[in-house]
């Protein structure tokens, strides 16, 4: 027969949760107030106090403490650890429910005093919650009422999965991490006072010395019908606790917070700090000048010379690995201002820069550079004729570092190929919170192209359409990429309306045009856009189709003679 302990501030839920529990035979360990809801719905649940053969201590702060009650969690589902429980006379328990003291809201209340802001922190709650959750091999807990409903559902249909009691698990230890940072908030207030360590973080950047560690929380407060585009899912965060950019711990000197780690992106994990409301937590640690070999810096490497980095360089850096990363043969990507100028695939580095290069080289001017093989002397040389911020590549020749000492201020970024394979979110500030989302990572596995024209693309121009359609996903929208062979001959990026940015690509193209295939990140609404590209010369299409005028769009392009590809899926990038 399973066992339950039961242990709820919050009861909503209780009573019918429970009801559907004992019908399939469950027995029930509870006290108090949690207790005699229980026995309101009919149910006569053993009070712990009895079980565990121990009076409840301090006006009932301490109940669940006990090795009855703790041996019976964690003990595992091997014989041994279960006959050492028969030998003492306790039993496995098999479900814990425990919400806590709802320590975050007293503390909300202008009228509270300290003592009542103390008293509401959980102590025993929070060490049955990781109990059950260490023990999810056999235990499942619930620290959410929300999740009644499915627990019962599967109770009834003969058991509680394992996937589900891990998935329980990881959202309790969320609970309680969200938990305990709220009580350390507090503390850290009541320590220093808000506004003397706001003022002393503000005196301390002043003076040039970095924060150590920088941590924040938020509420999901809702989830998004999608993020930048459908095969990308998101949520809205709002602020929780003591938000706002506040440091919370600083060393001297710009060291490292000694319990922080730098990250290219904040970590982000799901889970709740009340009820229903699952929480988002991240942290960004400092750097110092001499990297610890453990640590990791922008773009998941290090910076080998010149000027420190800026904001906007590592921006940029960002949306230019990401690009290059997305072809296969040695390429290069130019950059400017979060969008690409230029790129190119090649049979080695140096033609693929140049290519990339002759896309526009007034707009690569002052920009970023990204190589997705090492840098190697004949490319330096070509680099050190340009003007350029930061160059970023997975390694640097000895050689090729010595060619472009000359350029002091050039930043040399030794970054990481793996460094997005982990990313799970992008995070994004929106008025009130966080936008969080997926990243988008191409096409979905499943993606098929279709050939929607009269007139098949060739086999080159499906070449070209593959290789532009890569490019399109990087480029700011409204995005048009034109390409001949393996390289983009003119970039329409940002627009307001697609025929504009199409203007763009052809004008930058200029003859190149003539011949170029077209990406666009997304479908085009009238028929403008291609009359503008068939005009200047391309010759076929790729875009996700899916407006309500590709009928209209398609016979312009049957028309005008142009291969025209659907791929069903979007790439907006904002």
């Amino acid at each position: 027969m399973p066992l339950a302990l039961i242990s709820v501030y919050d009861k909503k839920g209780l009573e019918q949760f429970a009801q559907r529990l004992a019908r399939l035979g469950w027995t029930f360990l509870a006290s108090g107030g949690t207790a005699a809801a229980l026995r309101g719905a009919g149910i006569e649940p053993v009070d712990i106090a009895e079980y565990t053969g121990s009076s409840e201590l301090l006006s009932g702060r301490v109940k669940t403490l006990h090795p009855a009650i703790h041996a019976g969690i964690l003990a595992r589902p091997e014989p041994a650890d279960l006959e050492e429980l028969r030998a003492h006379g306790y039993k496995p328990i098999d479900l814990v429910v425990v919400n806590l003291y709802p320590f975050e809201k007293t503390a909300a209340q202008a009228n509270a005093s300290e003592a009542e802001i103390i008293e509401q922190i959980d102590i025993g709650g929070v060490a049955l919650i990781r109990a059950a959750a260490k023990n999810f091999a056999r235990v499942c807990v619930i620290c959410d009422p929300e999740d009644y409903e499915r627990i019962a559902l599967e109770a009834e249909s003969g058991g509680i999965g394992a996937e589900t009691r891990r998935e329980l698990a990881a959202k309790a230890f969320a609970h309680t991490a969200a938990y305990d940072r709220a009580i350390a908030e507090w503390f850290a207030q009541k320590a220093g006072g808000a506004a003397e360590r706001e003022a002393a973080t503000g005196a301390a950047l002043a003076s040039g010395i970095l924060p150590a560690s920088f941590e924040f929380r938020g509420i999901v407060e809702r989830t998004l019908r999608y993020g930048e585009n459908p095969h990308q899912k998101a949520f809205f965060v709002i602020p929780a606790g003591d938000w706002g950019g506040s440091f919370v711990s600083m060393r001297k000197e710009g060291s490292f917070a000694s319990e922080g780690g730098s990250a290219v992106s904040p970590i982000v994990e799901s889970g709740g700090p009340s009820p229903g409301q699952p929480q988002v937590r991240g942290s960004i640690g400092g750097r110092s000048d001499s990297v610890q070999p453990q640590m990791r810096g922008p773009l998941g490497g290090q910076v080998l010379g010149g000027k420190e980095l800026s904001y906007n360089n590592l921006l940029d850096l960002d949306a230019a690995w990401r690009a290059v990363l997305s072809f296969e043969q040695p390429a290069a990507v130019i950059v400017k201002h979060l969008s690409p100028c230029g790129a190119a695939e090649a049979e080695n580095l140096k033609d693929a820069y140049e290519a990339a290069l002759a896309c526009d080289p007034v707009s690569a001017f002052g920009g970023i550079v990204a190589l997705n093989r090492p840098l190697d002397v004949s490319t330096a040389e070509a680099l050190r004729e340009l003007f350029l911020e930061c160059v970023a590549a997975p390694s640097f020749e000895e050689e090729a570092r010595d060619v472009l000492k000359a350029k002091k201020n050039l930043r040399l970024v030794e970054a990481d190929p793996l460094v997005f394979s982990t990313l799970c979110k992008e995070l994004r500030s929106a008025a009130g919170g966080l936008l969080v989302q997926e990243p988008d990572r191409g096409d979905p596995i499943d993606t098929t192209w279709r050939v929607v024209s009269a007139r098949q693309p060739t086999e080159a121009e499906m070449e070209s359409l593959r290789f532009a359609w890569k490019l399109v996903q990087h480029v700011k929208s409204n995005a048009i990429v034109l390409a001949k062979g393996y390289a983009s001959v003119g970039i329409g990026g940002g627009q307001t309306n697609r025929v504009d940015a199409v203007r763009q690509a052809c004008e930058r193209a200029g003859a190149r045009a003539k011949g170029a295939v077209m990406a666009s990140d997304a479908f085009f609404p009238f028929a403008d856009g291609i009359e503008a590209a068939a005009e200047a010369g391309v010759t076929a299409v790729v875009h996700p189709g899916g407006s309500v005028r590709d009928a209209e769009v398609l016979a312009a392009a049957d028309r005008l003679g142009l291969a025209v590809v659907h791929t069903g899926v979007r790439h907006f990038r904002h």
